[in-house]
């Protein structure tokens, strides 16, 4: 209906006696459609799908021969694609995608893992593959990998089977599936995949997985009791407090190790995965120390470095926390997914990539990094706009 039908229509459900000024009316409907748009949470719509299909485009005209991207060896790359992929409203039998997967495939080994035999990434393979198959899992096509998967991945978790106690500052963890130390970041993937592919929240693999995730959050409680918790107690996280503990922001003067975004985002994603209430005060403190340190500029505690997995882990967490706007720490209350979409815009390459000129942990690599922007755009879809 156009303003001339509209101003029809009311004069003639309004009597003379009963008219009011068309301007005054036209005034209140602008006014309100104005406020309504304020009220609109996320970027538009049009924007995001622009970029969303910019990178799309990027990813399928540089997909190698075999269906792999970048370094074939290194599989990880690989599956965060095709996650990226069909995350952003690909179909499991586009052939980019399909080929994708079949590559992944290919690396599916007899103990149920599916890894490259060379590199030894068990576990960081294997869980990342597992969430990009149950997202192409739609005809169930591939629960028995799924399931086979699954399982492989309960048995790479550090606990009685390694010799250790829960008292160890290793158990529950995981690690990369090779047999150095488990850290949060790798935990956090394995987490996500066990509860993507359907685990039961009272498995004893979210039971292990919290006794270790508790032990790498600067939180003095109950539920850590490593030396480090007392040191900084931020209520942030680190990367491991195994073999000595480690943190990638460093240290302190007294030997605690530093709180960074990136791990925090990934420490509170797993307490929900996990199922620990949002009331839990070891929730609370991570959620206070990412109010006073909200950045899309950088990975707060690490600066650029690691800067697209540090989106990636942003978006998902605090969707999965369940906001529509995060207040930081002055109070302020932020659109988090206009924040991330418009500063990823910013950064989109002329080709339709993404990369970080700070190349710690592969940022160098454009399909890697543009796996991420993408995995943080499936997370910065306008909601609807809120009935005043």
């Amino acid at each position: 209906m156009d303003l001339v039908e509209g101003r029809e229509m009311f004069f003639a459900l309004n009597p003379p006696r009963r008219r009011i000024s068309w301007g005054v009316l036209l005034l209140v409907l602008t006014s309100s459609l104005a406020s309504a748009e304020e009220r609109r949470v996320g970027p538009p719509a049009a924007e995001l799908q622009q970029m969303r299909q910019r990178g799309i485009e990027y990813l399928r005209l540089h997909q190698n021969e075999d269906g792999s991207w970048s370094e074939p060896r290194v599989i990880g790359f690989t599956a965060l694609v095709v996650s990226a992929l069909l995350e952003n409203g690909l179909s499991p039998k586009e052939p980019v995608v399909e080929q994708g997967l079949n590559f992944l495939l290919k690396h599916a080994q007899p103990d149920g893992g599916i890894y490259h035999p060379e590199t030894k990434h068990r576990n960081y393979e294997t869980s990342i593959t597992l969430m990009a198959l149950v997202e192409a899992n739609r005809d169930g096509k591939y629960e028995s990998h799924i399931t086979r998967a699954q399982k492989f991945l309960k048995g790479l978790q550090w606990d009685e089977s390694e010799g250790l106690s829960e008292k160890d500052p290793a158990y529950g963890g995981a690690g990369y599936g090779t047999h150095s130390r488990p850290d949060l970041s790798n935990t956090q993937f394995m987490l996500e995949a066990l509860m993507k592919s359907g685990l039961s929240v009272d498995d004893p693999a979210f039971q292990k997985a919290l006794l270790f995730v508790s032990r790498c959050q600067n939180l003095d409680s109950e539920h850590n009791q490593t030396p480090f918790a007392s040191r900084v107690n931020d209520g942030g996280f680190y990367y491991t407090p195994a073999a000595g503990g480690s943190s990638q922001a460093g240290t302190t003067p007294t030997g605690g190790l530093r709180s960074y975004a990136s791990m925090t985002y990934a420490g509170l994603k797993s307490y929900l995965y996990a199922g620990v209430s949002k009331d839990d005060p070891r929730v609370k403190a991570a959620r206070e120390w990412l109010q006073a340190h909200y950045s899309v500029s950088e990975n707060p505690g690490m600066g650029e470095q690691g800067l697209y997995y540090y989106y990636h882990v942003f978006g998902k967490t605090l969707a999965t926390l369940g906001v529509e706007k995060f207040a930081s720490q002055d109070g302020q209350l932020h659109d988090w997914r206009k924040d991330l979409a418009d500063k990823l815009r910013l950064e989109q390459q002329p080709d339709g990539s993404w990369i970080n000129k700070s190349d710690r942990w592969y940022e160098g690599d454009p399909a890697l990094v543009t796996a991420y922007a993408l995995l943080a755009l499936a997370y910065c879809d306008p909601l609807p706009v809120i009935p005043k």
